[in-house]
């Protein structure tokens, strides 16, 4: 059932036996989606969890679904709410903190605006005997997923038409990827400038085969249709202090980054959900997306700069470090790390 402050026992809920857990944040009235993945989590023994913001309506009454308004938020044990400001996309980090305190090992994020195909629900491995493309710099990765001119949202311009290296000329290896990106049919993540001069809806070829992306070889990924497992879950930190609709996109160069430092690979495969998008001023996202437009190139430049350590316990410091870089260059404020630290304590402490 729906649960709130008033009506949710952290007792019965943290000794749930499920493992994993399916993170949403909406501040509409319950979405189509919202209700389906409710309903098969209920199926499935799966922890649904919405995270509302100020706009969100008074009641969401969904069965099987835990929803946290801004107020829960305010008034939990963790710090992290209390510090982020209302009306940011970042509030789904609080989310993540409640899924790990409940012990999962893995979790599944999406928006309220996507639906499952039936093989969402299929059991996903986190090591993978498949191509591997490393020491590539920018690689446009929706390429291996579709004829069309297409290109994931923060992909840098002019790295749109580079050609991808072929993957019968890469090896299959068992490659380590904690970290999934799973595409989505009808409307997939793409930037303002695909939605205002190219056609949508597009659907990614089916039956296409996964591919990870290693050491040196950038390309965004998004908070659409992802999943972590355990070891990653420090790296779901979404930096507050920037444009909302890079948020994410920022989020996945920091976590590329760690991630080579510990011998993780990206994993892209083909879509598991569809979008039935909500309204956007397209207009707008094209504003908010320009400091990525002009900046995404300089970002993972700096960020390779940084020195970062192997091992799951030198997470937060990495992290630390990617961000106090992201601050000396003005991409992020400065009181990113007060709000950073007050999360990895509340994921951690």
């Amino acid at each position: 059932m729906q649960k709130d402050a008033s009506t949710t026992s952290e007792g019965s809920v943290m000794s749930s036996p499920a493992q994993t857990a399916i993170v949403v944040t909406s501040i509409f009235e319950p979405s189509t989606g919202v209700q389906k993945i409710a309903h098969e989590c209920d199926q499935r023994g799966i922890h649904f969890i919405v995270v509302g913001d100020a706009p969100s309506p008074e009641g969401f009454d969904v069965p099987a679904c835990d929803f946290y308004s801004l107020q829960v938020q305010q008034a939990s044990e963790f710090q992290f709410p209390r510090l982020c400001p209302p009306r940011r996309y970042s509030r789904k980090n609080f989310g993540y903190l409640i899924a790990a305190h409940r012990g999962v090992e893995k979790i599944v994020e999406t928006d309220d605006d996507n639906l499952p195909y039936a093989a969402f629900w299929e059991v996903r491995d986190r090591s993978l005997t498949i191509p591997q493309v490393t020491e590539a710099g920018w690689v446009n990765v929706y390429q291996y997923f579709s004829d069309a001119p297409v290109w994931p949202r923060g992909l840098p311009l002019d790295q749109v038409q580079k050609p991808v290296p072929a993957l019968k000329d890469q090896a299959e290896q068992l490659v380590d990827c904690p970290i999934q990106q799973g595409l989505a049919n009808d409307n997939p993540d793409v930037d303002a400038i695909y939605r205002l001069v190219l056609p949508l809806p597009l659907k990614f070829h089916p039956g296409k085969q996964s591919v990870a992306l290693g050491d040196r070889t950038w390309c965004p990924f998004n908070s659409q249709n992802t999943t972590w497992w355990k070891d990653a879950f420090p790296l779901m930190y979404l930096p507050t202090y920037c444009s909302f609709r890079m948020t994410d996109i920022w989020r996945s160069f920091v976590a590329q980054k760690i991630a080579w430092a510990n011998g993780w690979s990206i994993l892209f495969h083909e879509p598991t959900m569809w979008q039935e998008r909500n309204d956007h001023n397209l207009m707008h996202d094209f504003r908010q997306e320009m400091d990525g437009y002009l900046r995404n190139f300089e970002l993972a430049e700096a960020l390779e700069q940084v020195n970062c350590l192997p091992g799951v316990d030198e997470l937060p410091k990495n992290l630390t470090k990617c961000y106090e870089r992201l601050v000396s260059l003005d991409f992020v404020e400065a009181a990113e790390l007060d709000l950073l630290q007050a999360w990895l304590t509340d994921l951690l402490g």
